[in-house]
């Protein structure tokens, strides 16, 4: 499974909640802290490699991807709502969404570093 479909998502929810932004947004009620949106948005890019590693049909790659993420809402005691609502109003927020991500992409490229460094004798 490609990369595309989710990112393609994302970047429309952004663009959506760009177009619909109100002077200023009030945040959910349940609006996760900056801290946890970046583990978890590691975890979403973690869990796209997976899938994307599995070479699977769409179908089941699908399927994995769902209940991966399912197991990751359950680990971190969050509703899939309560994250995408967090996530538009950071993505309304652009520099938070932007200094987010600069993080998240700091963290992946630091594991993928850390797999490629050759074990200590």
């Amino acid at each position: 499974m490609k990369k595309l479909p989710i990112c393609l998502a994302l970047i429309l929810s952004v663009l959506l909640a760009a177009c619909q932004r109100p002077e200023e947004a009030v945040p959910p009620p349940s609006l996760l802290p900056k801290e946890k949106m970046i583990q978890m948005l590691v975890e979403v890019h973690l869990n796209e490699s997976r899938v994307e590693g599995a070479q699977l049909r769409a179908d089941s790659a699908q399927a994995l991807f769902n209940q991966l993420q399912k197991a990751m809402f359950w680990r971190y005691e969050v509703t899939d709502s309560a994250f995408w609502q967090s996530y538009r109003y950071y993505a309304v927020h652009d520099k938070d969404l932007d200094e987010m991500y600069g993080i998240v992409l700091d963290s992946l490229a630091m594991r993928k570093i850390k797999l490629q460094s050759p074990p200590a004798p």
